[in-house]
């Protein structure tokens, strides 16, 4: 029985534990916080309880996926609730609120900007081909430039429309601006500006719209405890207070991690779920890695950062499930999060209040507001120890201008704030890019940290540092990515989601 180390129990390695452990592996994952998850994990603060991180479940079938393959039927481990209408997109002079209902949204669509919904129909047929030609690409693995030769990739190929904007591939399909940015606001998944995001990410929106957006009971969080408990049932072991300081090397191969308390652990492969950049500026022995070195690190382009407002209130707000505020000039706002240095003054913010949906988040008669604005990251030059409070002031006095809830602060009984700063320092996130290496061309398929980590044998990595990339279902993809290439080194048979014995 091969051993298996995980380093990192967030869903990518959850994902990939409960896949090898039901493979028959000797698994065994190592978590630094004292519960499962990563930055899929939960904040409990005084008997309220927010999602730290993901909010928006998309393409629940994947995650249907890996627990089938795991031996295990989700929906015996968490509860759905589709949302419809999907979110609410509020500008300063037209709210809108998408539907994945396509009558409906084609309604929407006519009521607010007349003569735009042929654009909807054209998008739909658009996006829904660029998608099915592409979902078999992401969901490969690139270890070699031949992959691109693979025919799956050859018919995507002229439907990943190079040199293309996501904004600008929005415009072959509507003209009005609001309508394009409802349909283009998704590359902040991406950590990206709609306006460099390449257009092979519209199908994101596509994805929206084509199977809808799910909140799990009990938050987002629960998924990755589901994943836990599954690969326990599998015979995976979970370690929490385990942290890792370095990966233990014998030559150019990983063969173990040594941990905080000085304990040595060893396994016949090595999966890396913590934060990549982290990863290789921290736990690997200096002059271990070249390609991937701090110096290089810091030559590639990384997604912007959030500010992030945890807030206990003792009232339910009549808010929607999701809320996004945008600013008067999202272009503006966009450029500065992701490229210019300090803070932008015109504010766009994503506002959740999951309690209108699921009343086991906070107690009786209370909510929680997970309030969450882009920033730039590291490299912005702030001082959030100075900022942080000012900051806080001007995004809750921006919420209360927006959505005319005057008596946001009174009703405020607890709070948390995470700034870039944390992320880095708090939570190992590298720069405190919460999204990760950007997704632009030169960092995606083969160009993106591979699945089999290319400077080291008998190391993996999964999350969304690696192919292939950042959210929750490719997340899911990274770990089953890995889990077949170890299976299939070692000659282990597995079912894939095709049913298909491999």
């Amino acid at each position: 029985m091969k051993k298996v180390m995980i380093i990192g129990a967030g869903p990518g390695g959850l994902t990939a534990g409960m896949l090898l452990a039901r493979r028959g592996f000797d698994v065994s994952i190592y978590e630094k916080e004292p519960m499962v998850g990563g930055r899929n994990a939960f904040l409990e603060l005084d008997g309220f309880k927010h999602d730290i991180g993901p909010t928006f479940l998309m393409m629940k079938f994947v995650l249907d996926e890996v627990f089938e393959e795991a031996g295990k039927k989700v929906d015996e481990y968490l509860e759905f609730t589709r949302l419809d209408p999907m979110y609410r997109l509020q500008f300063r002079d037209v709210t809108v609120e998408p539907s994945p209902d396509p009558d409906k949204m084609r309604r929407t669509i006519d009521r607010l900007f007349p003569g735009e919904s042929a654009g909807y129909d054209a998008f739909m047929r658009g996006e829904g081909r660029r998608f099915d030609l592409m979902l078999p690409c992401l969901q490969k693995e690139y270890s070699g430039l031949s992959t691109f030769l693979h025919p799956d990739f050859l018919k995507a190929l002229p439907r990943l429309s190079l040199g293309r904007s996501m904004y600008g591939q929005l415009g072959k399909y509507f003209r009005n601006e609001r309508l394009k940015i409802s349909f283009t606001f998704q590359s902040k998944y991406l950590g990206m500006s709609p306006w460099e995001c390449p257009a092979a990410f519209t199908i994101i929106p596509y994805i929206e719209h084509a199977w809808g957006v799910y909140h799990t009971k009990g938050g987002l969080s629960a998924i990755s405890q589901a994943m836990a408990r599954a690969a326990a049932e599998n015979g995976a072991k979970i370690l929490t207070g385990m942290k890792a300081e370095r990966v233990i090397l014998n030559g150019k191969k990983a063969v173990g991690a040594e941990f905080a308390d000085g304990r040595k652990e060893y396994a016949d492969e090595v999966v890396l779920n913590a934060d990549f950049g982290y990863a290789m500026s921290k736990l690997m022995p200096p002059g271990s890695v070249v390609k991937w070195s701090r110096e290089n690190l810091m030559r590639r382009q990384f997604s912007c950062s959030t500010f992030m407002l945890y807030l206990n209130l003792d009232k339910v707000y009549d808010l929607p499930h999701h809320t996004i505020l945008f600013s008067e000039d999202y272009k503006s706002f966009i450029e500065r999060v992701t490229h210019g240095p300090g803070l932008p003054d015109d504010l766009s913010i994503y506002v959740r209040n999951a309690s209108v949906t699921d009343p086991t988040l906070a107690p009786k008669g209370a909510s929680g507001l997970y309030v969450l604005v882009p920033v730039r990251n590291n490299m912005s030059g702030v001082d959030w120890e100075k900022e942080k409070g000012p900051f806080r002031d001007k995004v809750l006095r921006t919420i209360a201008a927006r959505t005319g809830i005057s008596d946001l602060e009174r009703h405020i009984v607890g709070e948390k704030v995470l700034t870039p700063a944390d992320w880095e320092n708090g939570m190992n996130v590298f720069l405190g890019a919460t999204f990760n290496l950007a997704h632009n061309l030169g960092q995606m398929l083969y160009f993106r940290p591979r699945n089999k980590f290319e400077e080291l044998d008998n190391c993996w990595l999964v999350g969304g540092g690696t192919h292939p990339g950042s959210g929750l279902p490719t997340i899911y993809e990274s770990g089953r990515i890995t889990a077949n290439m170890i299976s299939r080194r070692h000659g282990v048979r597995f079912v894939t989601r095709n049913l298909q014995v491999s």
